[in-house]
C-alpha cells in the first residue's frame, strides 16, 4: 500500500529511507524478457508489457485538480475539453512537511511532478501527491491561473527536481517566442514562480537534469528544414529529412543555491575529422548539404569524437532574454536531429550524459540507408565528460526500422538505460506499429528489451485523432539531496517508475517489477 499515506515515526523513516520498506536495491530491473511484437496501428488494442512488470494507474485524465482554476479543472483536459498531455515524470521525496492549497492538510512525501504540454498560454505543473488517496487532495498545480484566467507558460515539457534550489526546473518546447525554462519553488506555497529567460534564453527546451556541482543540462528538441533538392531523393525522401538543428546546453549558474545570481549558459561543440561540426546555413544547398553530411555517417558510427562546451551567453554581459538555438548557431555549436531528453548514467560520477534523438519519424527517409546512417530514425549519444570542459561523445544506439523515434530517455537499473518512443500518427500509419518503450542494456546494446508495446486508447483512436503516446518515463528513489540525487548510484536504491500514456485519456502509470 505505498500509495497509502502512513502517520507516525515509521512512515517518517520509511520517507526517508524507501530501501527498508522492501523496495528494489537497483532501479526497477532485472530485465530479462522482452514483448516480442509492437502493436498494430489499428482499433484500440491494449497495452502489452513484458512479463518482468505489472502497472497500476497512479492517476488518470478524468480525476480533478484541487485548486482548479477557469479552465484549469481536470489532470488530463481543460474545460474546453483540450488535452493537458501530461509530460515528463520527475519523482522526489520530502521527508518533511509539504505546503498545499489547503492550510494544515497532510500531502504526505512521495511526490510525482509532471509538465503538461498544452499551448495557448495554460500549460502547468502538477504535483501528485502519492500518499493521498482522497482524490480531493490528490493533484495539485504548482502554476494556478492568474486573474486573467491564464498561467502565460505554453508547452511546458521536462521537470527535474534541483536539490541546490528545492525548486522544480521545468522547461518549454516552443520557440524564441515561448520556450525556455521556468523555476518552481517547492518550499512554499503558492510557490514562486521564476522563468530563467534571461540566463537561459528561450527555444524549444525539453530535458533538463542537474548535477551533483548544481550545472543544469538541456536539451532542445527544434525541428529542422526538410531537404528539398531532387539530388539523391527517394520517392520523396528529402521532403522529410530534416536539417540538425538542435542543440545541447549546459549552464554554469554563479551560485548553485540561487539562481538569481546569474551564470553563463554553454552549448555543446562536436568536432569531426578534426574540425567542428556546424549549422551549414538556410539556403537549399546549405539544408541539402547539412542532411547529407558524411560527417554525419561519422557522428552516427558508434566512433568516439572530441566534444567541448563553449560559453554562448553570459549573465555578467547581458540579463534580456535571447533566443538560444540561433545564439548557439551562431557560436559554432554541433546541432543534432531533434534530441529531447537525457539522463546521468547513475554512478555518481555525473560525467556520464546519455541523451535521445527522435530523428524524422517518417519512413520515407528512414528506408532510405543512406538517410537512416545519418539518424533518420533517430539514436542514443553518450557524452563522457573527461574535464570542466571538454570530453568525448559517440552514438551508442542507432535507430532503424524496429526501434526509433527515441523520446524521453532514463535508467531502469544501473546498467540499463530505458528509452520511450515518439513515432508519430504519420509513422504508425506508414509501418501499421504503434510506439514502444525499450530497455538497453549496456553489457549488450544490440540487443534491447521491448518493455511496452503501447495500446491505443479509444479516445485516441480514429481519423484525425492523435494515437498515444508512451512518455515520462522515469526511474528514481527520488532523493533530494546531493547524495542520492538522480544520476547517483543512491538513486537507485529503493526506485519506483513512472510512464504517462499521453494523448487519449492522459493516464499516469506506476511501472512495478513482478
Amino acid at each position: 500500500m505505498r500509495n497509502t499515506y502512513k502517520t507516525g515515526l515509521m512512515a517518517a523513516v520509511l520517507a526517508c529511507s524507501p530501501a527498508l520498506a522492501g523496495a528494489p536495491a537497483d532501479g526497477i530491473g532485472p530485465f530479462t524478457n522482452g514483448v516480442a511484437n509492437a502493436n498494430a496501428a489499428s482499433g484500440s488494442p491494449a497495452n502489452v508489457l513484458s512479463s518482468d512488470f505489472h502497472t497500476t494507474v497512479v492517476v488518470s485524465g478524468t480525476d480533478p485538480i484541487e485548486n482548479p482554476g477557469t479552465f484549469i479543472t481536470t489532470y488530463g483536459r481543460l474545460s474546453t475539453a483540450v488535452a493537458t498531455e501530461p509530460d515528463q515524470n520527475a519523482y522526489v521525496v520530502i521527508p518533511g512537511k509539504v505546503r498545499g492549497p489547503t492550510r494544515g492538510y497532510n500531502y504526505g512525501h512521495h511526490f510525482l511532478i509532471q509538465g503538461h504540454e498544452n499551448a495557448g498560454n495554460l500549460a502547468y505543473v502538477t504535483r501528485v501527491n502519492l500518499d493521498v488517496n482522497d482524490p480531493a487532495h490528490r493533484i495539485t498545480n504548482l502554476t494556478p491561473e492568474g486573474g486573467d484566467a491564464l498561467t502565460h507558460f505554453s508547452r511546458i515539457d521536462g521537470s527535474t527536481y534541483d536539490p541546490f534550489t528545492n525548486s522544480v526546473l521545468a522547461t518549454q518546447e516552443g520557440g524564441a517566442s515561448d520556450g525556455g525554462m521556468i523555476e518552481i519553488s517547492m518550499g512554499n506555497f503558492p510557490a514562486t514562480i521564476t522563468t530563467r529567460y534571461g540566463a537561459i534564453g528561450q527555444c524549444g527546451l525539453e530535458g533538463v537534469h542537474v548535477d551533483n556541482k548544481g550545472r543544469i543540462y538541456l536539451v532542445e528538441d527544434t525541428g529542422g528544414t526538410g531537404a528539398s533538392n531532387d539530388q539523391n531523393d527517394i520517392n520523396g525522401a528529402n521532403k522529410v529529412a530534416r536539417q540538425p538543428n538542435s542543440y545541447v546546453f549546459r549552464f554554469l549558474p554563479y551560485d548553485p543555491k540561487d539562481l538569481n545570481a546569474g551564470g553563463k549558459l554553454q552549448a555543446l561543440q562536436v568536432r569531426v575529422d578534426g574540425q567542428p561540426l556546424v549549422f551549414g546555413g538556410t539556403t537549399a544547398q546549405a539544408v541539402f548539404d547539412d542532411v547529407w553530411s558524411t560527417k554525419q555517417v561519422e557522428l552516427h558510427s558508434g566512433a568516439s569524437f572530441p566534444a567541448r562546451w563553449i560559453t554562448i551567453h553570459d549573465t555578467a554581459v547581458s540579463t534580456a532574454s535571447f533566443d538560444c538555438n540561433a545564439t548557439a548557431r551562431g557560436a559554432q555549436a554541433t546541432p543534432f536531429k531533434r534530441p529531447e531528453n537525457g539522463a546521468f548514467r547513475p554512478d555518481g560520477t555525473f560525467q556520464h550524459f546519455f541523451f535521445a534523438t527522435t530523428g524524422d519519424t517518417n519512413n520515407l527517409s528512414g528506408s532510405v540507408a543512406g538517410l537512416a546512417q545519418r539518424g533518420a530514425w533517430g539514436g542514443v549519444f553518450e557524452l563522457d565528460e573527461t574535464s570542466i570542459n571538454n570530453g568525448t561523445i559517440k552514438l551508442v544506439a542507432l535507430g532503424d526500422g524496429t526501434h526509433n523515434s527515441f523520446d524521453n530517455i532514463t535508467w531502469g537499473d544501473s546498467n540499463t538505460f530505458m528509452v520511450t518512443e515518439d513515432r508519430g500518427d504519420t509513422l504508425h500509419d506508414q509501418l501499421n506499429t504503434l510506439d514502444s518503450i525499450w530497455a538497453y542494456p549496456m553489457s549488450d546494446l544490440a540487443n534491447p528489451l521491448r518493455v511496452l508495446a503501447q495500446g491505443r486508447d479509444a479516445s485516441a483512436s480514429g481519423a484525425g485523432i492523435e494515437d498515444n503516446e508512451p512518455t515520462g518515463v522515469f526511474v528514481s528513489g527520488g532523493g533530494k539531496t546531493r547524495a542520492d540525487m538522480y544520476g547517483t548510484t543512491a538513486s537507485m536504491t529503493g526506485s519506483r517508475g513512472f510512464f504517462t500514456q499521453q494523448h487519449g485519456d492522459n493516464v499516469t502509470y506506476e511501472l512495478i517489477h513482478n
